[in-house]
């Protein structure tokens, strides 16, 4: 995608998992990315929000900030509140008021796992978790009332270069340990960071507004996830299955968090590579098939 003359700021982009990927896939396409860090910007400062932007005159923004500790939630609601719906909400206003599309990014924790089979954009959120409550709250702060050229992106189980993740944290165990119990019970879609940023361009260049899902094609449970990840890498670890109940969380997570891609392969006419193969992609390029440090 050819987005040469545009200025994209990318809330989390200096440091971010999908941040990063997203400041890289911006580049590919000659758009002027900026990354931010809370260094760089507090977004919760409303003031020095307003002033960055209105400073930067930004084209898009690409908003990856969210409090994500999902157990951690449980007891720190009100912080993950202002971090997952309150930033949204202020960033739809802005967008309004300054000109610039929003890009904002969601989870399929909105769900409670109870389906057979792929959620669809259709199908009524029903959050199990504070975490999946309040990005469900930051999604209808902003569809309620769309900004011009609005996206929201619900995702799930992100991996990717720039900074750890679970299949970061698995090879790193696997290194170490003869065995891992990794649980069987929670099914998803897992997703590369690279991808999803690409087909967040793919998604803009089509012209899509409005909700969409977004992942790698395929299904995995974490203890299949984690499997492939070792095997790929070549390492010499057991993966030992257990239920979600050996494992306990103080946050409830969906047993069945699946995300239909139809949606958006019917506005880019793209379909999403599998999971499996995108993994591979991770782990012989960016982890380098090899034992590292954090």
């Amino acid at each position: 995608m050819d987005l040469r003359g545009k200025k994209a700021v990318v809330l989390g982009g200096e440091s971010g998992l999908l941040g990063q990927a997203l400041m890289h896939a911006l580049d590919d396409a000659g758009a002027l990315a900026l990354g931010t860090s809370r260094t760089i910007l507090d977004p919760l400062d409303n003031a020095a929000l307003t002033a960055f932007l209105d400073r930067e005159e930004p084209d898009l923004l690409f908003n990856t900030v969210a409090y994500t500790q999902v157990d951690l939630a449980e007891e720190e609601p009100d912080q993950a509140m202002r971090v997952n719906a309150g930033l949204p909400k202020r960033l739809g206003r802005l967008s309004e008021e300054q000109g610039f599309q929003l890009i904002q990014y969601s989870t399929d924790f909105v769900f409670d796992g109870r389906k057979e089979g792929f959620y669809t954009e259709e199908d009524e959120p029903c959050p199990l978790s504070v975490y999946g409550k309040t990005k469900l709250q930051g999604e209808r702060a902003l569809l309620g009332n769309p900004a011009p050229g609005l996206l929201v992106i619900r995702t799930a189980w992100l991996f990717g270069p720039g900074r750890s993740n679970f299949v970061h944290k698995i090879l790193k165990m696997a290194c170490e340990k003869e065995s891992l119990s990794i649980v069987h019970d929670q099914i998803g879609s897992p997703t590369y960071t690279v991808d999803l940023a690409k087909h967040s361009l793919q998604l803009i260049g089509a012209g899509a507004v409005g909700l969409y899902h977004v992942t790698n094609g395929g299904r995995a449970s974490w203890c299949e996830l984690a499997a492939e990840a070792i095997s790929v890498a070549g390492l010499d670890c057991r993966v030992e299955a257990i239920p979600s109940s050996a494992y306990p969380a103080k946050a409830t997570r969906p047993a069945n968090s699946l995300l239909d891609n139809a949606k958006f392969t019917a506005a880019t006419g793209v379909t999403p590579r599998p999971w499996a193969q995108a993994l591979r992609e991770y782990v012989y390029t960016d982890m380098a098939t090899k034992c590292v440090a954090d």
